[in-house]
Formats: structure tokens, C-alpha cells, sequence
């Protein structure tokens, strides 16, 4: 599941929305909001994020933060580390065949370190 996923999934289930009848109103499939909530597809269009704020009543901030859960949402992510340092190829490529073995608190515990690490951008 992605970031977006469990969010759209949480904003769904707490009006008391089917996924069908989310996907029916959006017109799109509900396999595909199916997929997009459980991460098998890619990040969602910015016009898809609209939608779905329109949707659920989603303004200002909530939106924001929506959009900003659909742009690290990709389950399908791929690193460039060409021109870094051997040590930076490295670890990109421990996290990328180690991750699953890594428990849900040391991810935070990265993740925690990582969003020190990096101004907070706007999308």
C-alpha cells in the first residue's frame, strides 16, 4: 500500500463509501481505485488527485497534503545515483534488495531521519 492509498482508503471508509461507488461517481474502474489504493499502479494523475478531492470535500491544506502523499507514491521507484559517490550507489542499492527485511519501526525510524535531512518543499 502507498502513502496515497491508505489515505484515500481511510477519507473513503470514514464517509461510509464503497469502492464502487467511489469508482462509479469518479468514472473510473473500480479495479483501478482498487489498485491505486493498495499501490499496484503508478502515482495518480494531478487531475485523478483533483477529482478525488472534489470528491470527498477535500480543500486547502487536506488537499495539499493529498497531492503531496500522491507524488511519493510510486511503488515502482528507481534511483539515479550517477555522478554521486561509490558510498551513496551503495547504500541506494542495499536499500533497493534489503528493504523488505527492514521492520516497519527502523523505516520510520529512516524515514524520521530522512525528512530532518530535507527542506520541506511545496509540490
Amino acid at each position: 500500500m502507498t502513502p496515497f492509498g491508505l489515505r484515500v482508503r481511510a477519507l473513503r471508509k470514514g464517509r461510509e463509501i464503497t469502492l464502487k461507488q467511489m469508482a462509479a461517481d469518479l468514472d473510473i474502474s473500480s479495479a483501478y481505485l482498487s489498485a491505486l489504493e493498495h499501490g499496484h499502479r503508478g502515482r495518480p494523475s494531478w487531475s485523478l488527485v483533483e477529482q478525488i478531492c472534489s470528491y470527498l470535500n477535500i480543500i486547502w491544506d487536506d488537499a495539499e497534503e493529498l497531492q503531496r502523499l500522491a507524488s511519493l507514491s510510486h511503488p515502482k521507484v528507481t534511483l539515479d545515483t550517477s555522478g554521486l559517490s561509490p558510498t551513496a550507489t551503495e547504500y541506494a542499492n542495499l536499500l533497493s534488495r534489503e528493504i523488505r527485511n527492514i521492520s516497519e519501526p527502523q523505516l520510520l525510524q529512516m524515514l524520521s531521519h530522512l525528512k530532518d535531512l530535507t527542506p520541506q518543499r511545496k509540490i
